[in-house]
């Protein structure tokens, strides 16, 4: 079947939107694709014959060639750009929970009374620490700014690369964003469970590890949504 000119253009042209092509390259990349193919019709040559019957190959390779695309997922980038995006919640996370843990807003006290026979009595005072639901506010405040911000961080990133699938990848990141936070909410936990019984007296060496464990477990979980939604493409040369 005989491709014309047209339907080879417009199978172009979404495969660049496909892969995330800003829409002005697409248009000029089209207007040359179009420019070409009628060229080519005048010297006699078949539409399928020029673009090798294969138009999507064809168009992303051109994309490639122009620098519009990169053949890698971008992972690596991925990654960083979610770990900066959750690094201010995951710091902000990892001082309420300090808050809560360590009692600094707790007033109860014990205190020795002598009583009037000369004994020793011990004058227990327990009051409601304000610092447990401020650490639990705050957790929530943090959850969702994660949220957001490593969206968008992710996002900006890929916009300035120009990398392809940008789209699918942010749609698909909104959508596991919820388990990655909680994963690495669980994981920083789990640390500071072990820093606090393992290291008695050293329990604060559990909040920078809890913090690292945090941010590693956010820009891993990225990064594999990244190789998930934009596998290493490859492209014959043009």
């Amino acid at each position: 079947m005989t491709m014309l000119v047209e339907d080879a253009i417009s199978q172009a042209t979404k495969t660049w939107r496909r892969l995330g092509v800003d829409e002005e390259a697409a248009q000029e990349m089209a207007e040359e694709l179009a420019a070409d193919l009628d060229a080519a019709a005048l010297d006699g040559r078949d539409v399928s014959a020029y673009i090798g019957g294969d138009v999507d190959s064809l168009a992303g390779s051109w994309a490639v060639e122009r620098g519009l695309l990169s053949p890698h997922p971008r992972s690596k980038e991925t990654a960083a750009a979610a770990a900066k995006g959750a690094a201010v919640p995951a710091l902000a996370a990892t001082i309420f929970w300090w808050v809560g843990w360590s009692g600094v807003f707790d007033s109860s006290y014990e205190s020795l009374v002598t009583t009037l026979g000369g004994g020793v009595r011990v004058d227990v005072r327990h009051y409601p620490d304000p610092g447990i639901p401020v650490m639990w506010v705050g957790w929530v405040v943090c959850v969702l700014a994660a949220f957001f911000m490593v969206r968008r961080a992710v996002a900006g990133r890929l916009d300035r690369l120009l990398a392809p699938a940008r789209e699918a990848t942010v749609r698909t990141l909104a959508k596991a964003l919820p388990l990655i936070i909680l994963a690495a909410a669980l994981i920083a936990g789990a640390i500071g469970f072990l820093t606090r019984h393992l290291f008695e007296y050293y329990a604060l060496i559990g909040l920078p590890i809890g913090l690292v464990g945090m941010l590693a477990t956010v820009a891993a979980g990225a990064a594999l949504v990244r190789h998930r939604t934009c596998p290493a493409m490859e492209f014959p040369a043009r």
